[in-house]
């Protein structure tokens, strides 16, 4: 499962580059400050998260069957599939109502930290 969330996290930072990149030179003058901003969140969003399935993944090289900490990987990987995705596609649609998937990759995320955090107090 560590290799997984390691491949995961690979194509998020990677991912996030190039839309980091596409945001500032393609979108920038062709969006409405608000969606840039948008934009821009999720990567945020998807960089800080990339970062969290790295260290979900070293963890459960030590802990291998921690259910906690695998969950956390796969809260993580969702969270920032709905999370950024949907302002990813909100921003370059305008479709507002897009908006209302992002609460739920929000939860997702909180999900993941709680379990992430939950599994490192059992294990350590």
């Amino acid at each position: 499962m560590a290799k997984v969330f390691l491949l995961l996290a690979a194509f998020g930072g990677f991912t996030g580059v190039g839309l980091g990149a596409f945001a500032a030179h393609a979108l920038r003058g062709q969006l409405p400050q608000n969606l840039l901003a948008a934009f821009q969140t999720g990567v945020q969003y998807q960089f800080w998260h990339s970062f969290a399935l790295i260290a979900t993944a070293l963890l459960l090289l030590r802990w291998p069957q921690s259910r906690l900490i695998s969950s956390a990987g796969w809260l993580f990987a969702l969270g920032i599939l709905l999370f950024s995705g949907s302002l990813y596609l909100m921003a370059i649609s305008g479709i507002g109502q897009l908006g209302i998937i992002t609460p739920f990759g929000g939860v997702s995320l909180l999900l993941a930290w709680f379990c992430l955090g939950l599994g490192i107090w059992r294990h350590a």
